[in-house]
């Protein structure tokens, strides 16, 4: 079954904004409440290469196509669209700062989701920091 960002409950998409903050008891209710799907996109956003192909392989390829085309994959944004997946390449392209995209969620008041953007956009933000911090670097 495909799954979209609109079919969810916006309680359940709130928990999956504090999943992808970093809040381990949001990911945690996901997983055990029935949304493994939602709690492995978390984390794959986390840059877990282990939740991303389990989406990959899951119910939900979606969503581990979704995490590749935020990161700006072509054939991941490529295949959002080849597979009508309209609402997720919008988010995606949102996520990678495309002002259309951005301004057309805001059209059509969809807040939860640019909340959910901007918290995406500190993670990948964070993520660039630590990669970049020669502090961090295992050698």
């Amino acid at each position: 079954m495909a799954h979209c960002f609109l079919d969810y409950d916006p309680k359940i998409l709130m928990a999956l904004n504090e999943s992808l903050k970093g809040d381990t008891k949001f990911t945690d209710f996901l997983f055990h409440n029935g949304y493994p799907e939602l709690a492995a996109f978390s984390a794959a956003v986390h840059s877990n290469t282990e939740a991303l192909n389990w989406l990959l392989k899951s119910n939900s390829p979606e969503f581990g196509v979704l995490s590749n085309a935020i990161d700006g994959e072509e054939n991941a944004i490529k295949w959002l669209i080849d597979n009508e997946f309209h609402f997720l390449s919008i988010f995606a392209a949102a996520c990678r700062k495309e002002d259309k995209a951005i301004r057309w969620l805001a059209d059509n008041k969809l807040d939860i989701f640019l909340m959910m953007i901007r918290t995406i956009h500190n993670e990948l933000l964070h993520q660039a920091w630590d990669s970049s911090d020669v502090h961090r670097r295992r050698g």
